[in-house]
Formats: structure tokens, C-alpha cells, sequence
């Protein structure tokens, strides 16, 4: 019970973030379990999840935090909020510039425009905590929008998505229809689609009445459109993950780096081409048989097999980790890791001069990482980079990646560290050469807010 304020409390007992995220993950899509989930819909065909229970998410986001983001006066048309309205078969933005003030926002909405705020995390703290969770889950990055739709009204033509979309009816109800991919290329897209038009549609697959409580999920690719009944206003929630995060895109990473590799230690890479190629080779020869052609063909594909003996795949998965962490919303603490953390460290201006300031790290302090997910070892041609989440901004992308330069003899105590967690272990135990360094790595990253000690360091 207590609904999302009453399951973050619940998931904040758990000591491991990534028990934490499973947990989260079942709950959003419970009464299904995610085993079945996973194994019959995920990419594969839409879930609704009718719960029958208006009061499952309360407590997420409302049209209260709505109007409570207005009126911050930080919401700015276009940045955050798009105001937009589909009748008669035309899809329109009327987005001002500057400020989105509650005077104009609910004066759009009043006259049928729907509004989507696109960024709740960054206005909702309960958004944030959800979804910075739920990332650790995907292993991808957890994005959300907001919906809000006056009644008998709908904001948005039919299109299909790049990414897995998990709509959860915060208030009021709304009529969706969602359609299967129309080609073999338009089955998990990369890119959204444009606009389309009810003529380009066949029959929905799926149609529905979502009420509050109730959950949608459909793949990326699915064509969908919702629509407001004529008695009831709409508020959902769509919880987005899997944007360019498939095989494919992974090896758009990998293969550049196996060829530089290929290159630098294979001289069969780096032999000139047969003088006369552009004889025999070439779209106008390809019908001739010849067997300079052949031979130059299975030389290419003989190359491009060794190539797979070059690949970087684990350096390649830590590239992608890296650029996952950016993409990361910085992790909510609990009042407990606040007093754990530098982030609850009692340092401040008493009668004339600082106090408390020393972080008194000693080697029997016993540390571990705030998070599983919050840092990530990378080997660059630079020297070790150890990159973590923990100064991310709620706005994606607002702060540059973050990451301290190590000395190489510094990786195994980071390893040990991420290897260790959700256990603690005492700083006198990481395996640097001397006590020394073992304090300095361990104070370094505790002022990072990555490590947390097992007790709080100073007794206020």
C-alpha cells in the first residue's frame, strides 16, 4: 500500500540497487511476471495490464505537480513543454517562446490543446527517484514524458516510436489503438517515424480504454494513437527505455575499433590493392565472370572474418557503459545514505570559522559504492578512467560526462569496490601498496559521493 511514495520507502529497505530495480520492474508490471513479460512481449507484441485500481501510481506525478511546475516559472515552451493538437487529420505545435506561465499554458489546454511536459524528472522528485532507479534495470537510459489531454480532444498523430514504452493512466481515462509494424523494416525501427495518416493505418491490434491504474506496453515500431473520451480529461505517464541500444548499434562501436586493432597488428590490412581493381571491380562489372573478381571477393570476405579475431568487445561494452552513465540520472538518496555519504556530511560555519570539515577516513572504516550502477572503469588511450553518475544533472545531457583520471595502480582497489558491492568492506582492505593510499583512494571517492561508509563519519 501507500502507493509509489509508499513502494520507493519499501525498495529503500533493500541494501542491493539492483534488487531494488527488479523489484520496481515487478511492481510496474504486476500482476504479470517479469520472466513472462520478457519472454512473450518485449519486442515483441503489446501488454495491458488492467488493474482496476485508480490509486496503483498515486502519488508519481498528478495535474497538482503539473500546475506546481508551472507555477516554479523554470518550465520553458519548447525546452520542456509542447503544446500540440491533431484534428481533421493535421498535426499541430503552437508552442510561444519564453516562459510557459499557467495563465497561457491553461488557457491552450481550455481551448483543446494538449500539453506535454517533457522532462518530469527534472520538476517531479518522485518522478526522478523512480526512474533513476528503473534505469539500473534496462541498463539503458530511463526517460519520461507527461500527457495531459482535455476531453473529447487528441494532441498527437499516429506514429511509432524508437523506444519501448511503458504508459502508465495517472488520471481520467483515454481510448488507444495500437497497430502492428506495416513492413520487416519498420520491426524495431531505429528512428521514429513521421506523422502518419489514418489512410497509411490497417486494423489496431490492440484497443483499449486506459483508466488510472492501468498500464500499456508496446514495442518500438507499433503505430498508436490515443484519444480522449468526451466526458473524462487524460493524464498518463510514458516510461521510455532501448533508444539505439541494439546489437546493431552496438557494433557500429565495435567495428571501428576492431579495424583500427586489425590494422595496427595485421599487415594483411594494410597491403595495397590489386593495381588494376578498378577494372574488374565496380557496379558495371558485377555481371561479368571473371576470376580476378572472385578472388578479389573472397580476399575482402577473409579479411572481414579475421576481423572478428581483432574485436575490442569488452572495451567496446565499457564505451557504451560510459555513454550509458551519461545518459543516467544522478541516483536519490535515502535519509539514511545521506548520513552515510558526503552528501549528509556536517561540515559548516559555526561562530566564526568552518567546523567539522576533516573527513576523518581511517583504516578500519568499512565503505562500499552508493550503487551498483554508479561507476564505471574504462581503459583509454588517456590512462584509466573510473566514470560515475553521481554529478549528473536531472536534465539530460546539461552536464558534461564526469570522471576522475586514476593511476593505473589504483584499479584493482576500484574493482575490488565494485566487485564487493553490496557488501562493505574496511578501506584497510583494498589492495593498494600502502595505508596511505588506501585512505587517499577511499577519501577521493567518498567526496565523490560514490563510496558511503558503513556508519556515518562524524557523530553530530
Amino acid at each position: 500500500g501507500g502507493g509509489v511514495s509508499g513502494l520507493l520507502r519499501r525498495l529503500a529497505r533493500l541494501e542491493d540497487s539492483r534488487q531494488r530495480a527488479a523489484e520496481l520492474f515487478g511492481w510496474l508490471l504486476a500482476p504479470v511476471a517479469p520472466p513472462e513479460f520478457l519472454g512473450r512481449h518485449w519486442e515483441r507484441a503489446p501488454l495491458l495490464v488492467r488493474r482496476g485500481d485508480p490509486g496503483y501510481y498515486a502519488g508519481l506525478f498528478s495535474t497538482a505537480d503539473f500546475d506546481a511546475a508551472l507555477r516554479g516559472g523554470e518550465v520553458h515552451f519548447g525546452t520542456h513543454l509542447d503544446v500540440t493538437s491533431y484534428a481533421e487529420g493535421v498535426r499541430e505545435t503552437h508552442n510561444p517562446s519564453g516562459r510557459a506561465l499557467p495563465a497561457v499554458v491553461w488557457d491552450f489546454y481550455q481551448n483543446g490543446c494538449s500539453l506535454r511536459l517533457l522532462c518530469p524528472q527534472a520538476f517531479s522528485p518522485t518522478v526522478w527517484h523512480f526512474l533513476s532507479i528503473l534505469q539500473e534495470q534496462f541498463g539503458s537510459m530511463a526517460g519520461a514524458n507527461t500527457y495531459l489531454t482535455p476531453p473529447g480532444t487528441q494532441g498527437f498523430a499516429p506514429h511509432y516510436d524508437d523506444i519501448e514504452a511503458f504508459v502508465l493512466q495517472l488520471e481520467g481515462k483515454k481510448h488507444w489503438r495500437v497497430y502492428r509494424p506495416r513492413t520487416d523494416a519498420e520491426v524495431l525501427p531505429q528512428f521514429s517515424s513521421a506523422n502518419l495518416t489514418q489512410a497509411e493505418l490497417g486494423e489496431p491490434v490492440l484497443e483499449t480504454v486506459l483508466e488510472a491504474g492501468d498500464l500499456l506496453y508496446f514495442p518500438r515500431g507499433f503505430i498508436h494513437q490515443g484519444d480522449c473520451l468526451p466526458d473524462a480529461h487524460s493524464l498518463h505517464i510514458t516510461v521510455s527505455s532501448y533508444q539505439r541500444n541494439s546489437w546493431g548499434d552496438f557494433l557500429e562501436k565495435l567495428l571501428p575499433a576492431a579495424l583500427q586493432m586489425a590494422l595496427e597488428e595485421d599487415v594483411e590490412y594494410r597491403r595495397g590493392l590489386p593495381m588494376d581493381y578498378l577494372r574488374y571491380m565496380g557496379v558495371s562489372n558485377s555481371d561479368t565472370a571473371d576470376a580476378r573478381r572472385t578472388a578479389f571477393v573472397e580476399k575482402v570476405q577473409s579479411l572481414m572474418k579475421k576481423l572478428v579475431d581483432y574485436a575490442p568487445i569488452d572495451a567496446a561494452v565499457d564505451q557504451r557503459a560510459k555513454s550509458f552513465l551519461h545518459d543516467c540520472l544522478p541516483p536519490v538518496l535515502t535519509q539514511s545514505e545521506k548520513a552515510q555519504s558526503v552528501y549528509g556530511f556536517p561540515a559548516r560555519w559555526r561562530d566564526g570559522g568552518p567546523c567539522n570539515v576533516d573527513i576523518l577516513i581511517t583504516k578500519d572504516t568499512e565503505v562500499r559504492l552508493l550503487r551498483h550502477g554508479i561507476a564505471r572503469l574504462c581503459n583509454e588511450e588517456a590512462g584509466v578512467m573510473l566514470y560515475y553518475t553521481t554529478e549528473n544533472s536531472r536534465v539530460y545531457h546539461k552536464e558534461e560526462p564526469k570522471f576522475l583520471e586514476l593511476d593505473p595502480e589504483y584499479t584493482d582497489s576500484i574493482e575490488f569496490l565494485l566487485s564487493s558491492y553490496p557488501n562493505h568492506v574496511s578501506v584497510d582492505n583494498l589492495p593498494c601498496e600502502t595505508l596511505e593510499e588506501k585512505i587517499s583512494l577511499a577519501t577521493l571517492l567518498f567526496e565523490k559521493g560514490i563510496l558511503t561508509t558503513k556508519k556515518p563519519l562524524a557523530q553530530v
